[in-house]
């Protein structure tokens, strides 16, 4: 085993900071891979995952007025996606497909 792996025992003994680095850093790889991967739709994360790209900007605006800091809907977008949401869907989005749709209803979060 290399000197990089750790085990449970070793990731409990992380220091907070240390620990947060690390998650922001996965964060970022996450966001990025999304931007990379435009041919993935919305539709496709929701139904594969039960999140997409607009579930994450949501969470990062909750995360951030959670802490007192005024983040929009449409920052946390921009954020996610690289760019304002409108152009991100005229660019990559394309009509979901019947087959999506119906996937989605069976599969959709419940609130």
């Amino acid at each position: 085993m290399s000197s990089s792996s750790s085990s449970p025992a070793q990731a409990s003994e992380m220091s907070q900071s240390t620990r947060t680095e690390l998650e922001a850093a996965a964060f970022r790889r996450l966001r990025d891979h999304l931007r990379e991967r435009t041919d993935v739709q919305n539709i496709d994360l929701m139904n594969l995952a039960g999140f997409c790209r607009n579930c994450l900007s949501r969470w990062y605006q909750e995360a951030a007025n959670e802490r007192g800091e005024t983040l929009s809907k449409d920052e946390a977008r921009e954020i996610v996606y690289g760019m304002p949401y409108e152009e991100w869907r005229d660019r990559h989005q394309r009509e979901a497909s019947g087959d999506d749709m119906a996937a989605f209803e069976t599969n959709r979060p419940k609130e």
